[in-house]
């Protein structure tokens, strides 16, 4: 049973040592066998949490984000990656793999790791894991990438999945590329989640990439058989005329489907990304300091979230959302709970 305590208390805790003990299970190939270790959640509780499957290259848990304990710190729950691939086609003009991948040779261009290690830690991690989870395929590409060959995730990764009930594969992508998915009939397994934008904002940054629409058209296909979908309008830019352009999104949008669950995140950039994009009209945009790199304005970002969760709420009664690297400071002025939190990749 857990016991709800304060954040100093919970430090004080794991400075005893409880952090880094780690547990090992081998349930399967010992040479695969996962790792747990003892972390905070955002509610002071102190649990055994995963931490990776062997050395973490193929799943690992993403806890760059520190504990969130000022205004000024980001709110990001910890969540599991499947790192089965790198890159991505499309070229999204503040895509912050320019900068997370800029010491590659290839840079952002995509490649699939080796896939008879990458099915081994999967297999090993449904079997050794026994809390129910969310593993996120997108975060570090995205995650349809190679749909129509035979290194797609539909072809090798989803299989995997099935025949147990515990764990769920997030698929994150801005693709309309939904064929294999709906082959693979994996409702009870999956749960699909598409990146948009508004039409203007798209069309000027989101080069390569299939149009707004034509992404929420294929979500629809997804919803109308049955499988969880998410969106993540990410990130806000305020534009001229900016409510009218999200207005016009969210009711394209909710002509088709309602979603499960809506992200929100405002345009932000670390030092990295903006040195490694090419095309940095975006970076106008970003006037504002913040410990996850540079931002929108305070204002400006609480005027777009405020605007959006207002219209979501009057026009389509839909509250289920969520905020992506936000602040505690902008949770409190949302009257929102971020130790409740609700989004794309928990």
């Amino acid at each position: 049973m857990q016991t709800t305590i304060t954040y100093k208390e919970a430090v004080e805790i794991l400075k005893k040592g409880n952090v880094n003990d780690k547990k090992r299970y081998k349930n399967l190939n010992s040479s695969f066998s996962i790792e747990l270790k003892n972390t905070i959640s955002l509610d002071n509780n102190i649990h055994p949490t995963f931490s990776k499957v062997a050395d973490g290259s193929i799943i690992t848990l993403f806890d760059k984000t520190p504990f969130p304990e000022k205004d000024r710190d980001v709110v990001c729950p910890h969540f599991i990656e499947l790192k089965w691939a790198n890159g991505c086609n499309f070229d999204c003009a503040w895509c912050y793999l320019n900068g997370t991948l800029r010491f590659r040779p290839m840079k952002k261009r995509p490649y699939l790791k080796d896939k008879e290690t990458i099915i081994n830690h999967i297999k090993n991690y449904l079997v050794q894991n026994e809390s129910p989870s969310i593993l996120n395929s997108g975060e570090l590409s995205d995650s349809l990438l190679f749909e129509g060959t035979d290194n797609a995730i539909s072809k090798f990764i989803i299989d995997l999945f099935k025949g147990q009930n515990r764990h769920k594969l997030l698929i994150l992508t801005k693709s309309d590329n939904v064929e294999g998915i709906l082959e693979s009939n994996s409702q009870d397994i999956l749960i699909t989640s598409f990146s948009i934008n508004s039409f203007k904002v798209s069309k000027q940054w989101e080069k390569g990439a299939p149009s707004p629409k034509d992404r929420i058209l294929a979500a629809k296909k997804l919803h109308d058989e049955g499988y969880k979908v998410r969106l993540r309008i990410d990130p806000l830019i305020p534009i001229n005329n900016w409510q009218k352009e999200y207005k016009e999104l969210i009711d394209f949008c909710f002509d088709k489907f309602t979603p499960e669950i809506i992200t929100l995140g405002s345009l932000r950039g670390l030092q990295s990304t903006i040195n490694n994009s090419e095309d940095k009209s975006w970076v106008e945009y970003l006037d504002d300091k913040s410990n996850w790199g540079k931002k929108v304005s305070f204002k400006k970002r609480m005027n777009m979230y405020k605007s959006i969760i207002k219209y979501l709420d009057t026009q389509y009664k839909f509250n289920n959302v969520g905020l992506c690297k936000e602040t505690i400071k902008m949770w409190n002025a949302l009257n929102m709970d971020y130790k409740s939190i609700k989004c794309n990749c928990v």
